[in-house]
């Protein structure tokens, strides 16, 4: 099939300047995208990607696109810029990463992450939210029960959930709803699809606290981060950045407790919430 040339937008971000400039490059050289994979040792289909800013430069890029057009560590610069900041789509691009996702891990700090909410505690928390009219959080809600529907399919993606025990403690919704959140969340921490572990409050300080990180392990092997604060979230792409969320996720995980650990303090949490009728729930 042949490839047609989209119209870029070179100063919207610097992944798309990066992009814009490639093309610039190539373009002046003659070469076509064919050509120019030949000479680079990319695939057509990767480079024509990187042209439109619809993926991240892969890390070996920038080097052989400067040797392959004389231009003495120019590309190396760019990508310097493009893999620090935040994609203009970024939260459309992550959907389209948690919709291909092979594995999912996630460390929620305060929130239950929201693959493993139920519709009541979703429900809850975001109406706290003043800026959404009562017809935008039932719309969100709908949403993030969608996302949840892979999740039931013949083929579900592999999740690994660690959560702070602040996590079970704060009441959202009240008595009912967190009881039922909590039974959702110990029927899933030992399954063959799904693994949850609870970091205690005894272990102290650690280097996730203050936010929310999702790990997306895609079919080919690569992994993005998308690191959640209070009002904005920041999705990663680039090898080096990725392996260091990945690395404070593997040491937490490894101070986390045991599911057999995380089922029991689960427990003694739904005794904290537990409803004056609870024969609706068991």
């Amino acid at each position: 099939m042949k490839f047609t040339s989209k119209e870029l937008s070179p100063y919207l971000s610097a992944r798309h300047y990066f992009g814009s400039e490639q093309r610039r490059h190539r373009e002046r050289a003659r070469l076509s995208l064919v050509q120019l994979a030949d000479i680079v040792n990319f695939s057509k289909s990767t480079l024509a990607r990187v042209e439109t800013a619809e993926l991240m430069p892969p890390p070996e890029l920038p080097s052989a696109l400067d040797a392959a057009f004389g231009v003495e560590e120019y590309f190396h610069g760019l990508f310097q810029l493009a893999k620090k900041e935040a994609h203009p789509d970024q939260y459309r691009r992550y959907m389209d990463f948690e919709a291909q996702a092979v594995v999912i891990e996630q460390y929620g700090g305060q929130v239950v992450p929201g693959l493993l909410q139920t519709r009541t505690y979703a429900h809850t928390f975001l109406s706290r939210q003043e800026t959404l009219s009562a017809e935008e959080v039932e719309q969100r809600v709908n949403a993030r029960m969608a996302r949840q529907e892979r999740q039931r399919s013949d083929v579900p993606p592999y999740r690994w959930a660690i959560l702070d025990e602040a996590v079970l403690r704060r009441d959202m919704g009240g008595e009912t709803a967190m009881y039922e959140q909590l039974s959702s969340l110990l029927a899933q921490v030992d399954t063959p699809h799904c693994k949850i572990q609870v970091v205690p409050f005894r272990l102290g300080l650690h280097a996730l606290m203050g936010g929310a990180l999702t790990l997306l392990t895609l079919p080919d092997g690569s992994t993005m981060a998308y690191e959640e604060g209070i009002e904005a979230g920041h999705l990663y792409e680039a090898p080096d950045i990725v392996s260091k969320w990945r690395r404070q996720y593997e040491v937490l995980r490894a101070n986390a407790l045991s599911f057999a650990e995380s089922a029991d303090l689960i427990r003694k949490a739904m005794e904290d919430h537990k409803p004056c009728d609870t024969q609706q729930l068991t």
